[in-house]
């Protein structure tokens, strides 16, 4: 049974137009979780609450069942954060703002940092003015993982990332987890990386956790339909959430309950983006002024 490492406890923090209302969820050693939701469900607030960058109202982090503000220090040390859209000095070299983070860090591995760079295809040398917004992300996560961190908090590691790039950092995120057992919790809204590297789903929405599961049970009480369209004449629609029909072919999602009344038509395993916008917008879409 994988070691719990960081622990949420009841966690709320309220805005005018905001709150995050008793947020609770565990982190264990070696696997990788999806943090979902819509723009402004509480994902970006509850990760700087648990680095303690905002004041919750009340609450607790525990990291390795210890208070995580009394070890603060050591706590920071151990844990590697990432924001997207956080910009560095724009005219220092990659090497010095590498140098400056490492002093923070008494774990820093400059065997891994140049390892990484060379894997990321990233140039020390050039100014951060020089890269792009992907290169930004990959050089913020390359100083993320050079301290040996245990979890990795990210916030949308992969935006700005072409697909290619983006395969390298979930190819990343799945060999560090496996090899060195690092605990990874990652927004995103390309829901498709977490079909590919998440074990768990923890979802937020409006403020509060909507459901905390593995990625099998998220997925375990629907399927993915499709056919023709002509096909729909001769069944139920309403039995079929989030209808789309395009170019003489219809798609959706069934709940397995009715998998049998289905039968003849291809069932497969539905994406977690599928799933997440069935939860969302459900099949009362608002109607667009086209």
């Amino acid at each position: 049974m994988p070691q719990t490492i960081l622990e949420v406890c009841n966690l709320n923090k309220k805005y005018t137009n905001f709150a995050l209302k008793d947020v609770s969820f565990s982190l264990k050693e070696g696997i990788i979780y999806g943090f979902i939701g819509r723009n402004g469900a509480g994902k970006t607030t509850t990760l700087k609450c648990i680095y303690n960058l905002v004041q919750s109202d009340s609450g607790e982090i525990l990291y390795l069942d210890e208070d995580f503000q009394k070890n603060e220090i050591k706590a920071k040390n151990e844990i590697g954060l990432l924001f997207g859209g956080v910009d560095y000095y724009p005219n220092q070299k990659a090497k010095t703002i590498a140098k400056v983070t490492s002093t923070f860090y008494d774990t820093w591995d400059e065997e891994l940092y140049i390892k990484l760079l060379k894997f990321f295809d990233l140039d020390q040398e050039k100014k951060i003015k020089q890269f792009s917004n992907g290169m930004k992300v990959k050089f913020g996560l390359t100083l993320a993982l050079s301290h040996g961190a245990k979890v990795l908090l990210l916030d949308e590691p992969t935006s700005g990332l072409d697909p290619v790039s983006r395969d390298e950092v979930l190819d990343c995120f799945l060999k560090i987890a496996q090899l060195k057992k690092t605990t990874i919790l990652f927004s995103t809204h390309v829901i498709s990386d977490l079909d590919k590297c998440a074990d768990e789903i923890i979802y937020i929405k409006e403020g509060r956790i909507y459901q905390n599961s593995s990625v099998n049970n998220f997925k375990s009480n629907y399927l993915h339909i499709e056919g023709s369209a002509s096909l729909l004449s001769g069944v139920d629609k309403n039995k079929i959430n989030r209808l789309f029909v395009h170019q003489g072919k219809f798609s959706g999602l069934i709940t397995k309950n009715d998998q049998s009344y289905f039968s003849n038509f291809a069932l497969q395993e539905p994406t977690l983006e599928e799933l997440m916008l069935n939860i969302e917008r459900g099949n009362d879409n608002e109607e667009t002024p086209f």
